[in-house]
């Protein structure tokens, strides 16, 4: 019987720092940093942290995150602040984010705001109350500092203790619009974003930019403003529909985003257009779904693996007490497929204005 009872106790041994140290021969510091892909593990050789790993492998090894969230005050979970994570841009960023934190170990809660003021209050509360060290915002309009340190994709205010990281609307709006003109557009319909969309502002102040510079006259008419809160392609097709009623002429749409320039599309053909033939559409975030639609959907590619990883770095640096930049700007890239054509191939709407239609004066933005 004592044996019995001694040979389990040594078969339920919890293997520890001390306990690989002394296997290894290697200080229980010098495995921790390595097992916690710790800034110090690069200056570690490889063959070095091959052998820990290893070892680690063979006794089953499990970092105490408890003991050592105690000792560090620290705990490896992160609050994400998102108003949801449905299909497209919030869902490819939540998912860029979750692959790059699985690989530095950190854990992660994810909260949905859906824009309610409410809960934009209350969850950084909740989420502090689940020991996490800091926030990772997407697609928020912030208006107050978060407790904790913070980093926002696609922010635009500017508080003690957050970085935005954001896309060159600049750029974005040069590539769209230059890539129209060599096509031989001027008459362009615009989709100005939802008020409530944190790119939406300096989108459109970068657009009105862009085609001043190129003399592209952005006609009050020809301004669609998106108002429905949806993530889905329904965003773009009511508010086409709207538009074509009034039959403007016009050659060519820039979509405020990809599901409202797949919406779109729908309404032009319900309405007898064809895609490129008479309207060529321009997208903006390349969503996975863009490149098989029908037309594929020419669109700016906001790199958001890139942002996403950016993002989630720099709040680790910072966790880690690094200096870092309040604001990091990110480059876009044109995406030309099919949907996008010359104009010479585009037949010239003329439509006639119905006598009874008079138009109400265009609010300029």
């Amino acid at each position: 019987m004592p044996r019995r009872r001694a040979a389990k106790t040594k078969s339920s041994t919890v293997i520890n720092l001390k306990i690989l140290s002394q296997y290894l021969k290697l200080t229980p510091g010098t495995i921790s940093v390595v097992l916690n892909d710790t800034p110090r593990a690069a200056e570690i050789p490889q063959d070095t942290k091959d052998r820990i790993f290893a070892a680690a492998k063979k006794f089953n090894y499990r970092p105490n995150h408890l003991a050592r969230s105690l000792r560090n005050r620290r705990s490896a979970i992160l609050g994400i602040l998102a108003p949801e994570v449905s299909e497209g841009y919030g869902a490819l960023l939540l998912n860029a984010i979750s692959e790059y934190l699985i690989q530095k170990r950190y854990f992660y809660f994810v909260a949905t705001h859906r824009r309610r003021p409410e809960l934009l209050e209350e969850y950084p509360r909740m989420l502090m109350e689940r020991s996490v060290e800091g926030f990772i915002v997407i697609d928020t309009v912030l208006d107050r500092p978060l407790p904790l340190p913070a980093v926002a994709i696609s922010g635009h205010k500017i508080f003690p203790g957050l970085t935005n990281v954001i896309l060159d609307h600049k750029h974005a709006a040069n590539l769209a619009l230059q890539h129209l003109r060599d096509l031989g557009h001027e008459r362009i319909v615009y989709m100005r974003g939802q008020r409530f969309s944190a790119d939406a502002h300096d989108r459109w102040k970068a657009t009105r930019q862009v085609a001043s510079e190129l003399g592209m006259r952005i006609h009050p008419d020809s301004i669609i403003q998106l108002t429905m809160d949806t993530f889905s392609p329904e965003v773009g097709y009511p508010s086409m529909q709207e538009f074509l009623a009034k039959r403007k002429n016009f050659t060519a749409l820039v979509a405020y985003n990809d599901f409202s320039a797949i919406g779109a599309i729908r309404a032009l053909r319900e309405y007898g257009l064809r895609v490129p033939e008479d309207v060529s559409v321009i997208g903006f975030d390349d969503v996975n779904s863009a490149a098989y639609q029908n037309p594929g959907l020419t669109t700016i590619r906001q790199p958001l693996k890139k942002m996403a990883e950016i993002a989630a770095q720099i709040l680790l640096d910072r966790l880690d007490g690094q200096n870092v930049p309040k604001r990091v700007l990110i480059k876009p890239e044109l995406i030309v497929r099919e949907s996008t054509a010359p104009v010479k191939q585009c037949l010239t709407l003329k439509l006639e204005i119905p006598a009874r239609y008079e138009p109400e004066p265009a609010k300029v933005f």
